[in-house]
C-alpha cells in the first residue's frame, strides 16, 4: 500500500430505494465512529439549482431521475474531501423544491459516508467508494414510510405524495435504482433493523482504518 493510499479517507456508499432505511443505516455507521473522524454526505443536498424555474416547473421535475442531480459537483466535492480539502456543501430546501442560498462548510474526515438513492448509478462515483451498500426493503414498507415522512417533515399532502410515488418514484426505482444492486458489496435487508449487517460493516471499516494507520 502506497503512502497516498494509506492517507486516503474511506468512502462508504449507502444506497437503496426511497424510505428503505438507508439513512438509518448511514447514521448507525456514523454513530459507531462518533469518536473518530467521520462525516455524512447526502446526495439529496446535490439536487440541481432550479432558481430559474417557477414553482410549478420545480414541482413537475422528476427528482428520482439521475439528471435531477448535480453529479459533477458531488464528484468534485468528494474528490476534494479525498484530498483532505474542505468543501462548501450545498443545502436543499424541500419546501421550496430548490437549493438553498446557504451552504455548510464541511471539513474533511477519515471516514466519508455517502448516502443517496442513485449514488451507484454513475461509475465515476462508484470508483471513488471503498464499500458499496444496498439497503433492500419491501416496496409496501417503503411507500408507507415515504408517506409518513413527506407529510410530517416536508409539508406535502397525501395526494401529492401518492401521485409522485406512482408517477416517478416507483418507476424510477425499477429503472435506475434497483439495477444498481449488482454493484453492491453488501446487500442489507430491512435497513436499520438489521443489526448483524451493521456490525459487519463497522467491523470492516475498523479493519480498513487499522490497515491505513488511522
Amino acid at each position: 500500500m502506497t503512502e497516498s493510499q494509506s492517507a486516503k479517507p474511506i468512502v462508504i456508499g449507502v444506497t437503496g430505494g426511497t424510505a428503505s432505511g438507508k439513512t438509518t443505516v448511514s447514521h448507525a455507521i456514523f454513530d459507531h465512529f462518533a469518536d473518530n473522524s467521520v462525516l455524512l454526505l447526502e446526495q439529496d443536498a446535490y439536487y440541481n439549482d432550479q432558481s430559474d424555474m417557477t414553482m410549478a416547473q420545480r414541482k413537475a421535475v422528476n427528482y428520482d431521475h439521475p439528471l435531477a442531480f448535480d453529479t459533477a459537483r458531488l464528484i468534485s466535492d468528494l474528490e476534494k474531501l479525498l484530498h483532505y480539502q474542505a468543501i462548501e456543501k450545498p443545502v436543499y430546501d424541500y419546501k421550496l423544491f430548490n437549493r438553498s442560498q446557504a451552504t455548510i462548510l464541511q471539513q474533511p474526515k477519515d471516514v466519508i459516508i455517502l448516502e443517496g438513492v442513485l449514488i451507484l448509478d454513475d461509475p465515476r462515483l462508484r470508483d471513488l467508494m471503498d464499500i458499496k451498500v444496498f439497503v433492500d426493503t419491501d416496496d409496501d414498507v417503503r411507500v408507507i414510510r415515504r408517506i409518513e415522512r413527506d407529510m410530517h417533515d416536508r409539508g406535502r399532502s397525501l395526494e401529492s405524495v401518492i401521485k409522485q410515488y406512482l408517477t416517478t418514484v416507483k418507476p424510477m426505482y425499477h429503472q435506475f435504482v434497483e439495477p444498481t444492486k449488482r454493484y453492491a458489496d453488501l446487500i442489507v435487508p430491512e435497513g436499520g433493523e438489521n443489526q448483524v449487517a451493521i456490525d459487519l460493516l463497522v467491523t470492516k471499516v475498523r479493519s480498513i482504518l487499522t490497515q491505513r494507520g488511522k
